[in-house]
């Protein structure tokens, strides 16, 4: 037996949930190793970076909080497809971002702008499913 729309809900919105509150711990531990463990190991142009990371992942983290709402109350496809592009653009943009800062490696710059794209692709799929 299929499990019903509402129970499928219930599950899509308990995981965006978890990712959510998860990304925020990560978020916040991240920014206190920043600001703790790599102040003296970071020159402050990549500890600028790192920050950066932490403050997006933080962002997206309570975005995906309004995902897990939006997900039990608006019906279709697009309050999920927010949540996987934040999940997307966190991987991609604060993980380059972290990776940056922490190895030196220029290049893994040229993968942030994904990440943006996918944050925003996310914050319009969830504008426009209060819309519809």
């Amino acid at each position: 037996m299929k499990p019903s729309i509402s129970h499928r809900t219930e599950a899509m919105d308990r995981l965006f949930f978890s990712i959510g509150a998860l990304s925020a711990f990560l978020s916040v531990a991240a920014g206190a190793f920043g600001a703790h463990a790599l102040r003296a190991r970071l020159s402050p142009e990549y500890l600028a970076v790192f920050e950066t990371a932490a403050r997006y992942q933080m962002y997206h983290a309570l975005g995906l909080l309004a995902v897990a709402w939006a997900v039990g109350r608006w019906p279709g496809a697009l309050p999920q497809w927010a949540g996987w592009l934040f999940v997307a653009g966190t991987v991609l943009f604060s993980g380059s971002l972290y990776a940056l800062a922490l190895t030196g490696v220029r290049w893994l710059g040229a993968i942030t702008p994904l990440g943006g794209i996918a944050f925003l692709a996310g914050w319009l799929c969830l504008a426009v499913s209060a819309r519809s």
